[in-house]
């Protein structure tokens, strides 16, 4: 049997059906919410395709929310390269009964002051709303700024 690794998405990967993607991470199984204390979710990561993506930053007293899965260890080797430009790092998160639980998290210090494309918002969004993430925090993710994206491409992250 292979081994579980619990993995902490926060940004476009809480949406399940890019997560569980044949180029991503098949194996992913949803454990449910959890929270990640005293950082900010921020679309300032630097992406290839001239917008941001999500990233974490350091923020005393707020509280990042995502989901949590338990993926296959044979496949990080596979979300790492997906998730180019982060860093893969374990972080303490809680989830719903307070638990503390270790999880993988990435975050990157490749960082831009370009928005986020739309469409890259919305899958945030879709995810976020699946996994019923709490009213304040999904309008704290409304509020993001976005743009359109100059080449009209569809966010095809699957």
């Amino acid at each position: 049997m292979s081994k579980k690794i619990i993995y902490f998405a926060y940004g476009s990967n809480m949406n399940t059906e890019i997560i569980r993607s044949e180029s991503r991470v098949p194996s992913a199984k949803t454990i449910g919410r959890a929270r990640l204390l005293n950082k900010l979710m921020v679309c300032n990561k630097e992406s290839k395709d001239g917008s941001s993506k999500a990233n974490l930053v350091d923020s005393p007293g707020d509280i990042v929310w995502g989901v949590l899965y338990e993926i296959n260890s044979s496949e990080i080797g596979v979300l790492d390269r997906v998730e180019g430009g982060y860093r893969r790092t374990t972080l303490e998160v809680l989830n719903d009964s307070d638990d503390t639980i270790n999880a993988e998290v990435y975050i990157s210090t490749i960082v831009t002051t370009d928005l986020p494309y739309d469409c890259y918002k919305k899958l945030i969004l879709e995810g976020a709303r699946k996994h019923q993430l709490p009213n304040d925090y999904l309008e704290y993710l409304e509020q993001l700024p976005s743009k359109a994206d100059p080449h009209k491409r569809q966010c095809n992250f699957i």
